[in-house]
């Protein structure tokens, strides 16, 4: 079949790449364009053969990407994001600007050789203005596509984290087609895929006194800690905000059991919540590396050594699950 001559847009640490890698569909990455310095260094630490670029979207000079023909993108996903503080803000967010311009440039036909596109967002995206304006560019320029919402926990891979996804390409439709979002992937075989517990993703020689949680934390938030243990077999989203604040931002570790981590608890209840022993626990948070490759990239993968937690952890919490989107991949590209 025709090689993939891609162009990754908002390309963050990668991820996109990594999932091409794992559809083993034969590809050449053409360019893969961010703002973000950071996530950009990080893509060119793992990836140095990868013309990475620094730059707004806004400025693409389409005559330089005749010849791409696939173009996986994850725009931010800020515009789109709903809690208790604030309203989806959508187009009215400047964020959007750079989805809009490259819109644009499909409904118009700019790329004249693409046939395949994968976009990746948050959910609520399905719900917004900008939704409509990418589905109208992708009509408009007789694009088949398909909407999904998935997470990788779906796929045997122990960690939630709801994703809009959508794949569009020109030379057929799917013959799964339907008019809603899809919920599942068509002709996944999930005994295809190991389930294996958090531990598999651990690093059992990572210094505790770098990630343990304070005694600040214990005493202030322990209720609202999501727990993972050795033994489970999902883990919350990990999000950009993670390690900063506790509260659905992803789980913290515990080396031992889930039957020992609740007699542990019944016995700090009984205690009156006593701070010692919520202290020998040993809880801590998941490295930066562990939390990467909770989302299926490859164990090779690193942060470089100048890239701060903080920095690392909303490199992630921006990023993709390397494995739901090869299996999409593997969809657009044979299916």
């Amino acid at each position: 079949m025709t090689e993939l001559i891609v162009l990754e847009l908002f390309s963050g640490i990668g991820g996109m790449h990594y999932a091409l890698k794992e559809s083993l569909v034969k590809f050449k990455i053409k360019a893969a364009i961010d703002i973000s310095e950071k996530a950009n260094e990080t893509y060119k630490f793992n990836n140095s053969n990868i013309n990475v670029i620094n730059g707004n979207i806004d400025g693409l000079k389409v005559k330089d990407y005749q010849d791409v023909n696939a173009i996986l993108m994850s725009p931010p996903c800020q515009p789109f994001t709903r809690n208790n503080k604030t309203e989806q803000r959508d187009l009215n967010d400047h964020r959007t600007d750079a989805f809009v311009t490259i819109c644009k440039l499909i409904k118009n036909n700019e790329f004249r050789n693409l046939s395949y596109i994968l976009m990746e967002n948050v959910v609520g995206f399905e719900k917004s203005n900008m939704r409509d304006i990418f589905i109208n560019a992708l009509k408009e320029n007789d694009f088949f596509f398909q909407e999904f919402i998935i997470s990788p926990h779906q796929l045997n891979i122990p960690n939630t984290r709801h994703r809009y996804y959508c794949i569009a390409r020109k030379i057929s439709n799917f013959k799964f087609v339907q008019d809603e979002i899809l919920t599942t992937i068509p002709g996944f075989n999930i005994d295809s895929q190991q389930k294996l517990p958090v531990s598999h993703y651990i690093n059992p020689s990572i210094s505790l006194d770098d990630f343990k949680l304070s005694t600040a934390i214990l005493e202030k938030r322990f209720n609202v800690l999501d727990i993972c243990t050795c033994d489970s077999f999902n883990s919350m989203c990990f999000t950009k905000s993670y390690s900063k604040y506790l509260e659905g931002t992803g789980s913290v570790y515990y080396s031992k059991t889930r039957a020992e981590l609740n007699e542990k608890i019944k016995e700090i209840e009984q205690n009156n919540m006593d701070i010692k022993l919520k202290e020998a626990l040993n809880l801590r948070f998941f490295s930066p590396d562990e939390a990467a490759h909770l989302m299926c990239f490859p164990d090779n993968f690193k942060f470089p050594e100048n890239i701060s937690k903080t920095t690392a952890y909303k490199l992630i919490g921006n990023s993709i699950c390397v494995k739901v989107v090869s299996e999409l991949i593997k969809i657009l590209y044979h299916e």
